[in-house]
């Protein structure tokens, strides 16, 4: 039971003594929260509460309306070595009043906490974790760089101890294992040196390894044993432990022991050593290459750029670059920040973004992003976006952010290893008492084997080291495919969709219509018609509008002013040119607004049905014209929603175009489903029709598909080039292309069997071999392994986890097995 405790929560949104009143009274309902006292000019509320009233008091602010502010902080975590060391430090850090969510990673090491502001600091998280033995720091500016450094010191002091251990533990293992495997040898020892000082020489050796390069294990396990939380140091420092002292007795005090039993194990503690720091520093060389993306987009970011200030060219660091600095790029140079070119023309290679590899043609008002390498030319750009806000800063962010995530089957995986270590220890008390009780000479020796090897085998590094591991290089793999998972959870959920719904405009088409047809009424001249078309639809945003702004600007016609402009959600648009009122939009404006369309109306249909969206034009009241604009589909649509298919996923596709509009585009590329003349709002009722054939990801722009982008399983923001934060969609595709939703689904599919790969493995591993350590095959065949292979197959499971997400580095593009990946390999 948590002591009640004096909390200042930041409360946002209040505005009146209303909202004072009401979040008073909303908080004195929550059970555990006393003493309330709202202040309306600093913005916060006061209340004595127990950890359980701290949460009940924000959920219930969020209820109202009027949320706690919250902070999201990563922290270092040192010294985790296994799922159980994950499990603690969760729980550690969820019982501090306040933390609302936690989610740690074993194979980044880090934890991100979420914590109300006021309830708690950021000095009272680290303690909490500090305190149970996993000393933490808060994750700086450069954490993926500074923890790839620190991976790769710790590998090679991992390496140095091992090498320094097998020298010493070498003798050992020729004296006594080489006895055992050639009687010669044995005679030779036993007759040159003595039984007696060769179990001495075994004991000054093994010492060495154990307190030497081996005390990292003694002074982590004990102490967290002590603290009644063992951990994997705490079953090898048993393990060896117990036959360390078991051989230390035989050797120097004989008498307590049987004869029959008087055998030395100082091979086996010093060779477990040998083969645990091992299999840690493969497992440190193989976490350093997890983050190899995140590297690779490090390595984009340049340190310095040149800029003129005062018509004087000087060098700055890129920190030091401001808004609005002119921003000198020479040949062959990477582009520092997002910027818009001021002067000159080049072609950029912007592969870095969309995965493309055709340079693109950049001029004056072009768009330029930071990190993007420079063609032949020299440009000058304008700075738009510096510091965090850049393109690349945000990719990286989004990157790190989804290399942390905890997927939702982490959670049995950290339900069960939270308490698996304890467990272990009891199976092998559990062992060692049936071998003491039931076991045939001699009983106490065959005890220790069975009781060491049960622990050294049963450490859960491979469980801790499944899912995060394979979630940082899918993740990683995928960004440099140019999709970036926002949300870890997506990577999850996306590999379980059944259908993918489609926005028309912008994700099958082109997004950019060509005014294709103008079909005037009796009485009306083109030029006429266009002119005020064109002059209403130049105050519109919509890419049909563009389009017949773009065709009356080819045919020369005088721009008109449009006034008092309206545009009708759904509909269409209105306004007054020339005194004139001008209507232009779909056949239910003109019925909304009583103009009769039976003049035009064939050819509206036919305009549909060869593929066009069709609108009317109207001019004081009366049917002027029906416009025909196409939007070209996509090259790759076809090809992208045929490779759906292949993956055994329905297309449908959602438009507020026409039904028989749509149904033309449809044919054409293959898709199963359409959802015709839906409005902007009316999508999300589209989706929940289609969720009953499964779940659903939706494929949209990102902006006008918002809410659909919300409501669906997976939100897939595509063609969105440097616009990369999306608040609504949970996977972002930096090109505009339907290839990155094949590419997004495969990585997903691959990194959840990936990750159901090692989570077997991890399983079968203990499942399998606990029982065999523990003796069960003695019986039958005499079978007993030894603790030495015990150490051995326990440090390979975590190999052969990690090496297993390794290969999901080697995922290529679904699409094209030959274009080359999104970033140079240089």
């Amino acid at each position: 039971m948590s002591i009640p405790q004096k909390v200042t929560l930041s409360v946002q949104g209040m505005s009146c003594a209303s909202c004072v009143g009401r979040v008073e009274r909303g908080l004195m309902t929550v059970g555990g929260v006393e003493d309330v006292g709202v202040n309306l000019a600093s913005e916060t509320a006061q209340f004595t509460a127990t950890a359980a009233g701290i949460a009940g008091a924000v959920a219930k602010l969020d209820d109202l309306g009027y949320p706690a502010r919250t902070q999201t902080v990563t922290l270092n975590i040192e010294s985790m070595s296994c799922a159980s060391c994950v499990g603690r430090v969760d729980r550690a850090l969820e019982e501090v009043p306040g933390v609302l969510s936690v989610s740690v990673n074993l194979a980044a090491e880090t934890a991100t906490v979420v914590y109300a502001e006021g309830a708690t600091t950021l000095q009272d998280l680290i303690k909490a974790s500090t305190d149970i033995g996993y000393p933490a720091s808060v994750a700086e500016a450069g954490a993926t760089q500074d923890r790839s450094e620190r991976k790769a010191e710790e590998a090679r002091e991992l390496a140095r101890k091992m090498a320094l251990a097998a020298v010493f533990t070498l003798p050992v293992f020729l004296i006594e294992m080489g006895g055992h495997l050639i009687p010669s040898l044995h005679h030779w020892v036993t007759a040159a040196i003595g039984q007696q000082n060769s179990w001495i020489l075994q004991f000054v050796l093994t010492s060495v390894v154990l307190f030497g390069p081996g005390r990292v294990f003694y002074l982590k396990g004990f102490p967290a044993l002590i603290k009644r939380a063992p951990d994997m140091n705490s079953l090898v420092a048993v393990g060896t432990g117990a036959a360390y002292l078991y051989s230390v007795v035989v050797t120097f005090l004989p008498g307590l022991v049987p004869a029959g039993v008087r055998a030395v194990y100082f091979e086996a503690a010093a060779v477990i050593v040998v083969l645990i720091l091992l299999g840690r520093f493969m497992e440190a060389r193989a976490k350093g290459r997890t983050g190899a993306a995140i590297q690779k987009l490090l390595g984009l970011q340049v340190k310095t750029a040149r800029v003129l200030r005062d018509n004087q060219m000087i060098e700055v660091p890129i920190e030091a670059l401001a808004l609005g600095d002119v921003v000198v790029v020479r040949p062959g140079e990477r582009i520092a920040v997002d910027g818009e070119v001021v002067e000159g023309s080049s072609h950029v290679d912007e592969s870095m973004i969309t995965g493309e590899p055709v340079p693109v043609a950049k001029s004056s008002g072009s768009p330029v992003t930071g990190g993007t390498v420079n063609g032949a030319g020299g440009l000058q750009f304008r700075a738009t976006r510096v510091g965090a806000d850049t393109t690349l800063s945000q990719i990286i962010r989004m990157v790190e952010e989804a290399q942390g995530a905890k997927l939702p089957i982490q959670g049995l995986v950290d339900h069960i290893t939270l308490w698996f270590v304890p467990a272990v220890m009891a199976v092998a008390a559990l062992t060692v008492l049936v071998w003491l009780i039931l076991g045939p000479d001699p009983a106490l020796t065959l005890a220790l084997v069975a009781g060491v090897s049960v622990l050294i085998i049963a450490c859960p590094c491979a469980m801790g080291l499944a899912t995060p591991t394979s979630i940082m290089v899918g993740t990683g793999r995928a960004a440099e495919m140019g999709v970036l998972f926002r949300k870890g959870d997506a990577l999850q959920q996306l590999a379980e969709v059944s259908i993918v719904a489609l926005d028309k405009t912008g994700t099958v088409t082109e997004g950019r219509p060509e005014l294709t047809d103008l079909v005037l009424a009796e009485g009306f001249e083109r030029s006429f018609v266009l002119s005020r078309i064109a002059a209403v639809e130049a105050r519109s945003e919509h890419p049909v509008a563009e389009a017949i702004v773009r065709a009356a600007g080819n045919e020369g016609l005088a721009g008109l002013e449009a006034r008092d402009f309206s545009s009708i959600t759904g509909h269409g648009v209105r306004a007054l040119v020339e005194g004139q009122e001008v209507l232009v939009g779909a056949d239910r404006l003109m019925e909304q607004k009583g103009i009769a369309t039976v003049a035009l109306s064939g050819e509206e249909t036919a305009l549909a049905k060869r593929g066009r969206t069709a609108l009317y034009a109207a001019i004081d009241g009366k049917i002027a014209a029906v416009i025909g604009v196409a939007d070209p589909v996509k090259a790759s649509s076809k090809a992208a929603i045929a490779a759906l298919h292949a993956q055994g996923l329905k297309v449908a596709m959602i438009t507020g175009d026409k039904r028989e509009t749509a149904e033309v585009i449809a044919a054409e590329t293959g898709i199963d489903t359409v959802i015709a003349g839906v409005l902007p709002d009316g999508k999300v009722a589209a989706l929940n029709e289609l969720r009953g054939s499964g779940r659903i990801a939706f494929v949209g722009d990102g902006i006008n598909d918002a809410p659909a982008l919300a409501h669906s399983d997976v939100g897939i923001a595509i063609g969105t080039g440097t616009d990369v934060a999306i608040e609504s969609a949970d996977v972002v595709l930096m090109s505009g292309d339907l290839r990155g939703v094949v590419n997004a689904y495969e990585v997903s599919r691959r990194t959840m069997r990936n990750i159901k790969e090692n989570l077997f493995w991890a399983f079968a591993y203990n499942a399998a071999l606990i029982p065999v350590a523990a003796g069960v095959l003695y019986p039958l065949s005499g079978i007993l392994l030894s603790p030495v292979l015990a150490a051995g197959a326990m440090a390979l499971s975590s190999v052969f986890v990690l090496t297993n997400a390794l290969r999901l580095r080697r995922i290529r593009p679904a699409m094209d097995e030959t274009k080359p990946g999104a970033w140079p390999a240089g």
